[in-house]
């Protein structure tokens, strides 16, 4: 490298340290699923160290890893949480600006949970294809793609609730969003028999999912809520006849408020989810930005916290908060790659 081009190079990394070192307190985005962990944690830390507490916002996973990514220095973001893991298109999003050196942390597992007010005068049971049918934004009749005509669960099937569709749930920059796609929305459409006739043809099933099992009605019955699943909660409880679709935390959290749906006969519980009979569950993440660490005040110490086992361990305060939480062997590795700054490897798609 020539030494002109060097030299510049060392003096934009030292720049953007110096500034980072200004900022005393660590900025974590990033997923609503994995912000009340993130919160916890943070409270944790400043209770253990007397440093000031983390500011955590919740963003949304994909808002998250667009802050995540913007660059290097006191401007930008430490940790992203996520609810899915980072993508291709987000990995290389990072390196176009600068941050190529990103630690992978699984936190747990999640369920992701369709919830309903314990007011309710039903007694709720759903299936994924009966979910597919009501919140998709096109279905089969008589062989062809047609905008969803399911207004009534009852349109559904007759022994569900003789009520309007109302279901409250994640935007699309939401790895909630993401999960519920990929886990519901694609596995009630799978059962259906246009894609079981085609399915053999990897090529024309693929398009099938993408083109009309992967969006979301938007004429009314499904109701982006917003990246605060707390307001969610505040809806079912307003609203008996209305469900809504959110992480596993915010249902065990708000259990004297709300009930889980069992999906497919099973309940969501931290046996269930930590089993994975429960079909809706999911592993979460947080990020961590490399160059920030012996720069920003107290990261180093913060990932330390949250990976600890008072924390993600078994009997651990994020159990408390509905984490089903990992083995221990499982554990210990992640330790160590969160605490030692393992660099992950490019994800595959």
């Amino acid at each position: 490298m020539p030494a002109l081009k060097l030299a510049t190079s060392v003096l934009v990394l030292a720049t953007a340290a110096t500034a980072a070192a200004a900022r005393d307190q660590v900025r974590v985005v990033g997923s609503s699923t994995v912000f009340p962990y993130t919160q916890a944690a943070a409270e944790n830390f400043s209770n253990a160290t007397g440093m000031a507490a983390p500011v955590v916002e919740s963003t949304g996973t994909g808002g998250g890893m667009k802050i995540f990514c913007e660059g290097v220095g006191e401007g930008f973001a430490d940790i992203t949480g996520a609810s899915r893991a980072m993508k291709k298109s987000e990995y290389e999003l990072c390196a176009r600006n600068g941050v190529t050196d990103i630690t992978e942390v699984l936190i747990g597992y999640d369920g992701l949970s369709i919830a309903v007010s314990r007011d309710t005068t039903f007694t709720w049971a759903l299936t994924e294809a009966q979910i597919f049918q009501a919140l998709a934004a096109e279905v089969p009749v008589n062989g062809a793609w047609v905008a969803n005509p399911n207004m009534k669960w009852s349109d559904i099937d007759a022994a569900l609730p003789d009520t309007a569709i109302l279901a409250y749930g994640p935007p699309p920059t939401s790895g909630t969003r993401d999960a519920f796609v990929e886990l519901t929305m694609h596995d009630g459409c799978k059962v259906l028999p246009e894609y079981q006739a085609i399915k053999a043809d990897k090529e024309a099933a693929g398009k099938m999912l993408e083109e009309h099992c992967s969006r979301m009605r938007q004429d009314g019955p499904f109701v982006e809520a917003g990246e605060n699943d707390n307001l969610i909660v505040q809806r079912l409880e307003a609203d008996p006849k209305a469900v809504g679709i959110f992480g596993y935390s915010f249902l065990y959290e708000n259990n004297d408020k709300l009930m889980g749906i069992a999906i497919d006969g099973v309940e969501p519980s931290p046996e269930t989810i930590a089993d994975f009979s429960y079909g809706v569950a999911r592993p979460i993440y947080f990020y961590v930005k490399n160059a920030h660490r012996g720069v920003i005040a107290g990261l180093n110490e913060f990932i330390a916290e949250y990976v600890s086992d008072g924390s993600l361990g078994d009997g651990g305060y994020q159990q408390e908060r509905g984490l089903t939480v990992l083995a221990a062997d499982k554990l210990a590795e992640v330790q160590a790659a969160a605490t030692g700054a393992v660099a992950m490897t490019a994800p595959e798609k």
